[in-house]
């Protein structure tokens, strides 16, 4: 029995959607749709077996696999269609390591299928990810490992996504560059559904261009086209690039590099951050010829769909990138502030934390709160938003204030309470029989004394704007 015959014991597991979409996570919007060209075929491009330059002994090599194994187990994940956990990786690789690369090696290696779930998105819609099996994860790691330095020089000044040392900060920054030089429209670029619609053969032709190493062409059309099983149906991949693998961002950048050289060819001032783009312009007119002369290059070229409901021209106040918008202060300078949609998502997960009924105890909900607002706040540092904060934490505790007064419920142990946290005799029970509701309640001045901002602090409750100065400190 083989490699992959070892794996396959498993992989008609039927999938239980609900336990997967809450395990699994993604930063970037679904895609699905699909857009072929006959004109376009693997067969005259690949040559897969010429092995002119050695390049899959360097991706098989002991270092490069080692890294890789190494980056998968850091990174962790759920398992794939085999149901194999990043921590069998190590004494799998043991048993079978030689024979895996020697299965690869001699063409022979088939990967597994994706498992793909589900993660809801903010419109109600799904975003679906393609989750590879553990092994495919390392070897798609030691591809990209190799690939990434041949590729990262290529790639033009104006992307971010998904490159060492860039950022969506850095793409933030650079887009406020661009509208402080005066170009103020912007054309509000939207692939539809981008990761499903990329054209494999188009990816393999422009694969081919720098790769000669044929095997390795060979191997990446072998993940493109390994297919998906969804609740133990298999269905084949002939377009796309599935999201959740190392390999999949790296291949979107390929794709959209041409568009990036395109850009540039042309003279536009843009910003790429993966499939999120903003082309700047000086003026309304001169944004809807740029749009205008652009979408036929994207569909005839690169057989991408470009989103007409979303892609639009518009003054750069008006759009949101990266969870960011623009303005012009009050001496005219372009400055960065949150998105009302991102505000919004904030508070959506702030109330999820603090509802009075999901169950969670003090000690969890305070970790939980901890770990969101410094991650959100880290994210969002580069936004002028000390006022928002400040409103959002009055906000915060008196959410706070409404699930401690739940939690006291009884009026005796309310005034118990309310005395033990200096509230003087008379007080504690006017307090103490208040009738209304808990969130008016949460506003009341002997509820907002006794649980103070200090004392919510002493007790290990973290706010929006402390933690927003340490950083700019």
């Amino acid at each position: 029995m083989n490699v992959t015959e070892n794996r396959d014991k498993e992989s008609r597991k039927h999938c239980n959607d609900g336990d997967w979409s809450q395990r699994d996570s993604a930063e970037h919007e679904e895609y699905a749709g699909a857009l072929t060209d006959s004109r376009i075929t693997e067969n005259n491009i690949t040559n897969a077996g010429r092995p002119d330059e050695g390049m899959l002994e360097e991706i098989l090599s002991s270092r490069n696999l080692n890294q890789a194994y190494k980056r998968v187990k850091k990174n962790k994940g759920a398992g794939g269609v085999d149901g194999m956990s990043v921590e069998d990786l190590l004494q799998y690789f043991k048993d079978n390591g030689e024979e895996l690369r020697q299965t690869i090696m001699d063409g022979e290696y088939r990967p597994q299928p994706v498992r793909r779930v589900e993660i809801p998105k903010e419109n109600g819609k799904k975003r679906k990810l393609g989750i590879p099996t553990a092994v495919d994860r390392v070897i798609q790691q030691a591809i990209a490992q190799v690939l990434t330095p041949i590729y990262e020089p290529q790639f033009s000044d104006s992307s971010y996504g998904f490159r060492p040392k860039r950022s969506a900060h850095d793409a933030i920054r650079a887009s406020q560059k661009n509208i402080r030089d005066g170009y103020k429209y912007v054309v509000d670029m939207d692939l539809e559904k981008f990761f499903d619609t990329v054209n494999q053969s188009k990816l393999i032709e422009i694969l081919s261009r720098g790769i000669k190493d044929g095997r390795v062409i060979s191997l990446i059309h072998k993940y493109l086209k390994a297919g998906v099983v969804t609740c133990g149906r298999f269905e084949e991949t002939e377009i796309g690039v599935p999201q959740g693998g190392p390999l999949s961002p790296l291949c979107a950048n390929i794709v959209l590099n041409e568009l990036d050289w395109e850009l540039e060819r042309r003279g536009h001032r843009f910003v790429r951050y993966a499939d999120d783009m903003l082309i700047f312009c000086k003026s309304k007119r001169a944004a809807e010829r740029t749009l205008e002369k652009l979408i036929p290059y994207i569909e005839r070229k690169l057989f991408l769909k470009v989103n007409r409901e979303k892609t639009e021209v518009a003054y750069i106040g008006k759009v949101k990138f990266l969870g960011y918008a623009f303005y012009i202060n009050k001496n005219r300078e372009a400055s960065i502030r949150v998105h009302p949609k991102s505000v919004a998502k904030m508070k959506a997960k702030i109330r999820e934390i603090t509802l009075r009924s999901n169950g969670i105890g003090d000690e969890q909900r305070k970790l939980k709160l901890k770990q969101f607002i410094i991650g959100w706040v880290n994210y969002f540092k580069l936004a002028d938003m000390k006022s928002l904060l400040k409103e959002t934490d009055q906000w915060l505790r008196r959410r706070i204030r409404m699930v401690i007064w739940k939690q006291w419920k009884r009026v005796r142990t309310r005034y118990a309470m309310l005395r033990k946290l200096g509230i003087v005799d008379w007080v504690a029970r006017e307090g103490a029989s208040i009738r209304k509701g808990y969130w008016r309640i949460a506003r009341n001045p002997i509820i907002a004394k006794a649980v103070s901002a200090e004392r919510l602090k002493k007790a290990g409750y973290i706010n929006f704007l402390d933690y927003y100065e340490s950083v700019h400190a």
